[in-house]
């Protein structure tokens, strides 16, 4: 099976990187020129004793270049996954002294655009098995597929970095230096029942196809004439209204024969199918996000414990909810799995995770809730915009000019952007101080009130009904803001 290089070396010279392959046995060495971009296979050999070297964990790509650190996250059938956790993004250029003041402004807002993405955290990777695909998948394939590169054979719908990588992409000889990097969450837990001892992985991939924040991009679309579509209908509201969660039961029972019909993939460990999954759930609420993710579990639960009961490890009439010990673990991990992708989505935790922990809705939770709320609110409205700009550089539906046209940034705020928020903070400032502060009479109090409180009202009016332009809304590619 193809793989990618696993441990790197970075040689810097005013003229070029060198990024050494330092695999027992390599002698393979990717020389990039700072000036042509030119990249090129070398060795060890021309690799200038005078170069600055430290090590770095791979390649995401050239936006011109980034590398970084990462954490071991566990073993899957025998293969090391990594977690990206910090990276550096290193100029080609020696000096940016030959752009105008305009231009150096705007390549430090793409350059936090960039940052912006890479500091969500949740990318992973693995440099001899492929994340891109499911185990099904991987296991119909064909021996040529199984000798092409990773980046080659990836699901390109999951690979993060195939915008960055593209450079890398076009000449075959340099594949071994690229890594595909899947966004979402990945978690494995070594788990115990009944004496027997198991592996348990959760992991969430998340699409680059229509890839965005809360408001701008949601879901994606199916092929109507390839896809069989069953829908069921659960009004969430309604039948959980006043912390009944308990009567989610109704639409697992409601689904659980379509989720027989589906099954799952197994496979032994000689390598033999025995079973193979025919279908998948898609929830959704409005938002794709913490209803979601408490639906997703339960079904996944219910899933469990029949693999689980299938190969032994579950005595006949035992369920899940009855092993403490596993339940904890498994809860929790749906918890952070949540936090994780609503932190991507939509920049805060999850909702209701209190009830994915413990399996029931708390105060202290819906208090949680409150003030996450609060926080996306914010968010969604005066940071959503930078964050899908950010994410729409990042996997190239926006693509710099390097000439000296202007760009999308710069769109000028008109008088009322700024104009209008800081009269309606100091008149209503200034109706707090009148309140505070009575004047001679109670009349002249009451009029000063009265005046600076209209004021107040009148610019909060105005601002509602002109809340698209003080929305911080994308400009890069067009979208429109969804209800």
């Amino acid at each position: 099976m193809a793989t990618a290089y696993e441990r790197y070396n970075l040689h810097t010279t005013p003229e070029k990187f060198y990024i050494e392959a330092c695999d027992e046995g390599a002698d393979a060495v990717l020389a990039i020129d700072r000036v042509s971009n030119e990249m090129t296979l070398t060795g060890k050999k021309d690799v200038p004793p005078s170069a600055v070297t430290r090590p770095i964990c791979g390649i995401m790509g050239t936006i011109r270049m980034v590398a970084g650190r990462k954490r071991n996250v566990g073993s899957l059938l025998g293969h090391s996954v990594w977690k990206a956790v910090d990276f550096d993004v290193i100029s080609y250029k020696k000096t940016v002294l030959h752009l105008s003041e305009i231009q150096s402004q705007e390549n430090k807002t793409f350059l936090s655009m960039i940052n912006n993405v890479l500091t969500t955290d949740g990318f992973y990777f693995c440099t001899d098995y492929d994340l891109t695909h499911t185990l099904q998948r991987l296991s119909n394939t064909s021996p040529d597929f199984q000798e092409m590169s990773l980046l080659e054979r990836a699901d390109q719908r999951f690979v993060w970095n195939g915008n960055l990588l593209r450079e890398l992409a076009a000449q075959p000889e340099l594949h071994k230096f690229a890594l595909p990097v899947v966004h979402g969450f990945i978690v494995m837990k070594p788990c115990r029942i009944n004496g027997k001892i198991f592996e348990w992985i959760l992991i969430s991939r998340r699409s680059c196809f229509r890839a965005g924040v809360r408001y701008y991009v949601r879901g994606q679309h199916f092929d109507p004439v390839s896809s069989v579509l069953s829908y069921v209908a659960f009004d969430f509201h309604k039948e959980c209204s006043a912390m009944r969660w308990e009567r989610l039961q109704i639409l697992v029972d409601l689904v659980a024969e379509t989720q027989d019909e589906y099954s799952y993939f197994m496979v032994t460990s000689e390598g033999k199918t025995v079973a193979q999954q025919r279908g998948v759930f898609r929830s959704n609420c409005m938002d794709c996000l913490d209803r979601t993710n408490v639906i997703q579990s339960l079904l996944a639960r219910r899933s469990l414990q029949s693999q689980l009961q299938r190969m032994g490890v579950l005595n006949v009439g035992q369920r899940i909810e009855e092993q403490a010990e596993f339940e904890k673990i498994y809860k929790n991990a749906w918890a952070d799995n949540a936090n994780a992708c609503a932190v991507q989505y939509a920049g805060t935790g999850a909702l209701k995770t209190d009830f994915t922990r413990t399996g029931k809705r708390t105060r202290l939770g819906l208090l949680m809730d409150g003030w996450n709320s609060m926080i996306r609110y914010y968010k969604n409205n005066f940071s959503d915009g930078f964050r899908q700009d950010s994410i729409d550089l990042f996997l190239g539906n926006f693509a710099v000019d390097e000439s000296d046209g202007p760009t999308p940034l710069r769109v000028q705020k008109d008088w009322k952007f700024l104009t209008l928020p800081i009269v309606m903070l100091v008149a209503f400032s200034m109706c707090i101080v009148c309140l505070l502060m009575a004047g001679d009479t109670w009349t002249e109090t009451l009029a000063y009130v009265m005046f600076w409180g209209a004021a107040s009202a009148i610019t909060a009016t105005i601002i509602l009904f002109n809340g698209q332009d003080f929305v911080d809304s994308p400009k890069l590619v067009h979208k429109e803001k969804l209800d």
